[in-house]
């Protein structure tokens, strides 16, 4: 999954499992299943991003799953999008200790510094973040015609999906269906919904 990467990726959860712990950005009780639940999950999200791709990862939080996914596919340019100021000095903490050259700002994504911050993007990223409908209307600005928004999801919204479908095209959402990723990694496999802005 993240092949040279590894180290960088061990790095990571050791870091998640001590500082993410003690500043609140992940449960004590999450540490024992951090690579299934929350870092091999996050990088099997790299099956739904095209080649190249400039990501957004908003709400980023402790990383998730931006980090996992662009460790995974080095060909991506990621950006972290954290509002609260302990996530992201969190976050730039990591990116410095990384030594990567992804970038980290603060904010949400609905707010037009950010959106001018960030500048145009092909895919954005979410975990656990909001409902779907809620999700696209606070990233429209960053969703150019043909961006991709690719959410991971738990059961209960691929359930609820069907339902969503009007809002969605309402809010310009096209081509919106859920996929299952990381089929080979077992217990870490996810699901994730994919959908695409459509023409203004």
């Amino acid at each position: 999954m993240f092949g040279a990467a590894l180290p960088a990726a061990e790095r990571y959860v050791a870091r998640l499992a001590s500082d993410g712990v003690t500043r609140g950005l992940i449960g004590p009780r999450e540490v024992p299943r951090l690579w299934e639940r929350h870092v091999l999950n996050s990088a099997a999200v790299a099956e739904a991003v095209p080649p190249d791709a400039r990501v957004v990862d908003v709400g980023s939080g402790a990383g998730l799953p931006g980090i996992p996914l662009a460790l995974a596919r080095p060909d991506l340019r990621l950006t972290l999008v954290e509002p609260m100021a302990r996530r992201v000095e969190f976050l730039e903490e990591v990116v410095t200790e990384l030594g990567v050259d992804w970038r980290v700002v603060r904010g949400r994504a609905e707010e037009r510094s950010v959106v001018t911050a960030v500048g145009p993007v092909d895919v954005v990223t979410a975990r656990a973040v909001a409902a779907l409908p809620r999700l696209v209307g606070w990233c429209r600005g960053l969703l150019r015609p043909g961006a991709r928004l690719v959410a991971l999801v738990g059961a209960r919204a691929v359930e609820e999906l069907p339902g969503m479908l009007p809002q969605l095209a309402a809010a310009g959402m096209r081509d919106v269906h859920a996929r299952a990723v990381g089929a080979e990694l077992g217990e870490a496999a996810t699901t994730v919904v994919v959908m695409t802005r459509g023409p203004r």
